[in-house]
């Protein structure tokens, strides 16, 4: 199920500070939902890729309940604004480890994102301090991810964390033969490089379809779609917080590049210090690190004249073609 490159004339409806035909084929891409908080994290991000002077825009993938001020505060930001519609797991009753995880699945329309042949995507809670425009040039046809780790209690239903077994360090606690197979290499879906492609999108819509949604929701799903093309990157591309005590010697640092304030307590728009773990000296700096980006206006994007007109032209485009058929996976009723 490796992706395919896929030019379509009917990509996602697109309002930026420049229309999509003149981008570069290649882009970041983040997600956001509803009109809460998170909007900063994002704009945060964008002063990240900013400061380090990466060459491709930040696509910012919004459901429509995301309100009209956020988006322009991502306009203001050089953000390329594009609505999706909500994208739901089949009803059911199963719990997710949060559950706001639903929401999540509408990640998947990124897919159709086709008016660019390579994107990074990034969740909106995550900062790059170093540039890292490089993975685009990561060979076609697979799905990159950083590895993750079984040891939060989220994951106390599988046998993995019964036995103490993590693939971080998996020569700590050996997997037993009488469990069978070892668990496949399975990634944290925060950040992956990835090509979108219209045929594998119907193909994740089609699954989803009679997939049962797990605990850790689309990251699941994915892990499951792409196990087969799954090549794991370095930590360095995603170091989720909790590996800082979770585990330790598998990480350097003074090399990351890109930091995900997952761990409960760590969003630094929310940062009080006082949840678990969150009192750690290293913690502290990273909390500060993403401040120091978010309040320099100088990383503040500039707006010209001519990205000023194809806003407004991008925008009244937008309008034009807003009523264009999505397709979506109805809503469980309980949502």
């Amino acid at each position: 199920m490796a992706p395919d490159m896929v030019r379509n004339s009917n990509s996602p409806v697109t309002s930026g500070l420049v229309k999509a035909a003149s981008l570069s084929s290649r882009a970041y891409v983040t997600f956001l939902a509803g009109n809460g908080d998170y909007v900063k994290g994002v704009v945060g991000l964008a002063k990240g890729l900013r400061k380090v002077k990466t060459v491709y825009p930040l696509v910012v993938a919004v459901l429509p309940d995301v309100p009209e001020e956020h988006r322009r505060i991502l306009l203001n930001q050089g953000c390329i604004v594009s609505e999706i519609e909500p994208v739901y797991p089949p009803e059911n009753q199963t719990q997710f480890a949060m559950a706001y995880y639903v929401i999540n699945y509408s990640k998947l329309r990124i897919w159709e994102f086709v008016e660019y042949s390579k994107m990074v995507y990034l969740d909106g809670d995550i900062q790059v301090f170093e540039n890292i425009d490089h993975l685009f040039d990561l060979p076609d046809g697979y799905f990159y991810a950083v590895k993750d780790c079984f040891c939060e209690k989220t994951w106390s239903h599988t046998p993995q964390y019964q036995i103490g077994y993590c693939q971080q360090c998996p020569d700590k606690v050996q997997w037993q033969e009488e469990l069978g197979q070892r668990p496949p290499l399975y990634f944290n879906a925060g950040m992956f490089v990835y090509e979108p492609s219209l045929p594998t999108y119907d193909d994740l819509l089609s699954t989803l379809k009679i997939t049962p949604p797990t605990p850790f929701a689309e990251q699941d799903f994915l892990n499951m779609f792409f196990r087969d093309v799954y090549r794991p990157i370095p930590p360095i591309y995603n170091l989720v917080l909790a590996m800082l005590w979770r585990h330790p010697e598998n990480v350097e640092l003074e090399k990351v590049k890109v930091v995900h304030y997952c761990a409960a307590g760590s969003k630094p728009w929310r940062y009080t210090g006082k949840e678990d773990n969150m009192d750690r000296e290293d913690i502290k700096v990273l909390v500060k690190n993403w401040w120091d980006i978010y309040n320099d206006e100088t990383l503040d994007y500039k707006r010209s004249a001519a990205n000023i007109s194809a806003t407004i032209g991008g925008e009244a485009e937008a309008k034009n073609l807003k009523a264009r058929a999505l397709r979506c996976i109805p809503a469980p009723s309980a949502a």
